[in-house]
């Protein structure tokens, strides 16, 4: 049975094929002479798996990739097909991988699209006009369509190089077989070190904040109100608020702080957590969905107010710990590994970590320029003022920064570099992995070219013998 309809499955795709290959296709219009004569309306430019692409759909692309601002002057429609072809067999696996897409997410990102169109052009009708649409409802089930082809790409991709590690042999390996005069050369960075002073929150301010959550939980619990709206209309959480607290959370891929994970992975589906501490502020956790490695949840984020007082006596804090410094009385390492708040660089004396690279290390034509105006005026080993500084909450603190170390631009040195060197080697094996898997991939699945692509020269063997 499963022989027969795997054999169904392939003739239907090539019936589809040929279909559209041997005439594009087509309607018949008949003119005041009775003559019938053949209208173009879009041709088929490739198949790949249960994917078909049309010749529409690389105009689309190409117009796409403008709208983004992307250079397309170098693009034809041989690479942009191509490209369409990788994100079709991705896909495509994905599907019968049985990877899962974030319908909610999708339906969302199409939401603020169409917003984004109706606020450029005036209104919905101009928006269909000018994207030659029929109605609405097609409109944003096309949307719906390309993203989900994008976000199966990209799980796909994710899946292949998610387990890929590379030894210190490797790296030492990949760096030797660089010629000395292709060496990769990097730029100017600094170290930079900080210690961070939070005012502390009053206990009448705790006990507010707990208190509102618990009101919050009973009335969804109780009263069958909606989590969602809560969050939307109560949360302080800038990045979940306007999707009602809603984060997808992966055991494998950890992207929130662990107090916050070890709350949501012990909630049964439909649970509500009580209210739990973060750095972030005060939370509550409602889990919508549990599905393998991945969990759905949903939460509301309040932040106890600070007060003056509490203002007043941060900065009398980090006065003293700049005097004492400054009066050699302790190092900077020291005062950070003593009193600095701040949990991610304390325990290393205060050095940033770049979150771009992992590593220690800020490129001075990439740092954040609220960063780089801190630092700017700074010499070597020079211990800032206090700095009053404010997160996305909203939490104000204070610190004192110092560059701590300079390299200026050099050519890549093994034992200088390693970290960065290490990043450029796992690429280098993770595009390897990819190339590998595709090139098994297109040997495996049903792919066809229209005859008018049969002359483009492909990255990759998309003509099969």
């Amino acid at each position: 049975m499963q022989k027969l309809k795997t054999t169904l499955k392939l003739l239907s795709r090539v019936l589809i094929t040929l279909i559209l290959f041997v005439g594009i296709k087509t309607l018949s219009a008949q003119d005041s002479s009775q003559n019938f004569k053949k209208i173009k309306i879009d041709g088929l430019a490739a198949v790949v798996g249960d994917f078909v692409i049309l010749d529409s759909d690389i105009d689309k692309t190409l117009i796409d990739l403008q709208s983004q601002g992307v250079s397309t002057g170098n693009l034809d429609r041989c690479s942009l097909l191509g490209k369409l072809m990788e994100d079709k067999l991705y896909a495509h696996h994905a599907e019968q991988d049985s990877l899962e897409v974030d319908s909610q997410q999708i339906f969302n990102y199409v939401d603020q699209t169409i917003e984004y169109f109706v606020s450029q052009l005036g209104d919905m009708d101009k928006v269909l006009e000018f994207y030659k649409k029929e109605d609405e409802q097609s409109f944003r089930q096309e949307l719906y369509e390309i993203n989900k082809v994008n976000q199966l790409s990209q799980k796909m991709q994710s899946t292949i190089v998610d387990e890929i590690e590379i030894t210190p042999e490797e790296v030492k390996q990949f760096f030797n077989s660089i010629p000395k005069y292709e060496l990769p050369v990097f730029g100017a960075e600094l170290e930079i070190s900080q210690i961070v002073v939070k005012p502390e929150v009053s206990d009448g301010e705790r006990k507010k904040v707990v208190e509102r959550l618990e009101s919050i939980k009973d009335d969804v619990v109780i009263n069958g109100s909606s989590f969602a709206t809560k969050a939307i209309l109560y949360s302080q959480d800038p990045g979940s608020r306007s999707t009602g607290g809603k984060y997808t959370l992966n055991r494998n891929r950890p992207q929130m702080v662990k107090e916050f994970r070890d709350v949501a992975y012990r909630l049964r589906e439909g649970e509500i957590s009580d209210p739990f501490e973060t750095d972030f502020g005060w939370h509550i956790v409602k889990v919508d969905r549990i599905r393998g490695q991945e969990v759905d949840v949903r939460h509301i984020l309040l932040v106890p107010e600070i007060t003056p007082t509490a203002m007043s006596e941060a900065k009398k804090k980090i006065d003293l710990i700049r005097k004492r410094i400054l009066d050699e009385e302790l190092t900077f390492q020291e005062a950070a590994k003593s009193f600095s708040d701040e949990k991610a660089t304390k325990n290393n004396g205060g050095v940033l970590i770049n979150p771009t690279t992992g590593d220690t290390r800020f490129e001075l034509t990439k740092i954040d320029p609220v960063l780089y105006n801190q630092i700017q005026r700074l010499s070597d080993n020079e211990v800032s003022a206090p700095l009053l500084e404010s997160d996305r909450q909203g939490n104000q603190s204070y610190k004192i920064i110092k560059v701590s170390n300079r390299f200026d631009e050099h050519t890549a040195d093994y034992s200088q570099d390693y970290i960065k060197i290490k990043e450029l080697a796992l690429k280098e094996k993770q595009l390897s992995a990819i190339q590998k898997w595709m090139n098994e991939k297109i040997i495996d699945t049903y792919i066809s070219v229209n005859e008018d692509s049969k002359e483009c020269n492909f990255t990759n063997k998309w003509l099969k013998n």
